[in-house]
Formats: structure tokens, sequence, C-alpha cells
């Protein structure tokens, strides 16, 4: 309209593009602070909840000690126990993921709802901090004296 005029305020189209996608981008960084936040619950819950059944157990595994069992095969039992709990909640889970994939795909930017390298990668975390959340308990327990553990109830 006026050639005289100064232009101001230019920027590139990938400005305007990047700036059109910040807030899902900030939705993004939220979802993912999330859903690590519920990672560790989820550690430190199934950790709990082993730790617990450990201690719940403790005259059971006094007398499997007293009667020969070894060690490791008490430590794998629990550890067994444990992966049989996270494969439950892992398959569960996978279940409502790809059900809840239909509604967050508008927030996905070059990645498919049905990632499978996502998936294993998740699931593969999960198994591994489910096996040290069953081994680190089992191994303390045990560790217990056949003796004390039966004189203990």
């Amino acid at each position: 309209m006026d050639a005289n005029l100064p232009l101001t305020d230019l920027h590139t189209q990938d400005y305007y593009y990047q700036k059109s996608i910040s807030r899902t981008s900030f939705t993004l960084v939220m979802l993912a602070i999330a859903a690590s936040i519920a990672l560790l619950l989820g550690i430190v819950g199934l950790y709990g909840v082993i730790a617990y059944s450990a201690s719940q157990r403790k005259r059971e595994i006094g007398i499997r000690i007293a009667l020969g069992a070894q060690r490791n095969t008490i430590t794998t039992m629990f550890v067994r126990q444990g992966l049989v709990l996270a494969g439950s909640g892992i398959v569960c889970g996978l279940l409502l993921a790809l059900v809840a994939t239909r509604l967050l795909k508008s927030l996905l930017f070059h990645v498919s709802p049905v990632d499978p390298t996502t998936y294993l990668l998740a699931c593969i975390a999960l198994c591994g901090a489910a096996t040290l959340a069953s081994y680190i308990p089992s191994r303390r327990t045990a560790g217990v004296n056949p003796v004390e553990a039966l004189r203990a109830e």
C-alpha cells in the first residue's frame, strides 16, 4: 500500500510454525514429566508391595531355609513373583495405552500412535525396575537366620 513504510517484526515461516506449536510442545513436556513421576511412583509402589510381602513371609522363608532351600532359590522365587506381577501390569497398561492413543493422537508429532520402539523400551524399563524392586527385598529376606525367623511369631 505504501512503499515508504518501514518493515517491522519480520520473521521466517519456521518462526511462526514454532510459535504455533509451542503450546502443544509445552503440553507434551508436562505429559512427559507426569509420566516420569507415575513411573517413579509405580517403581516405589512395586518395591513396597514386594518388600511387605517378603516381610510377611519371613516365617515361611525361615522354614524353607531350615529345610535346606538355597538362598538363591528363594531370591529367584521372589523375583519370579515380582516379574509375574509386573507382567500382568504391563499387559493391562499396554491395552490401556492402545485405547488412550486415540485420545492423544492429536498431540503426537513425528511419532506413530502405536510406536513399537516406545512400547518395547517402556516394557523393558518396567521389567528391569520390577526385577530390581523384587531382588533387593528378597535378597535381604533370604539372608535371615532361620532360627530367628521361626522364633519371631
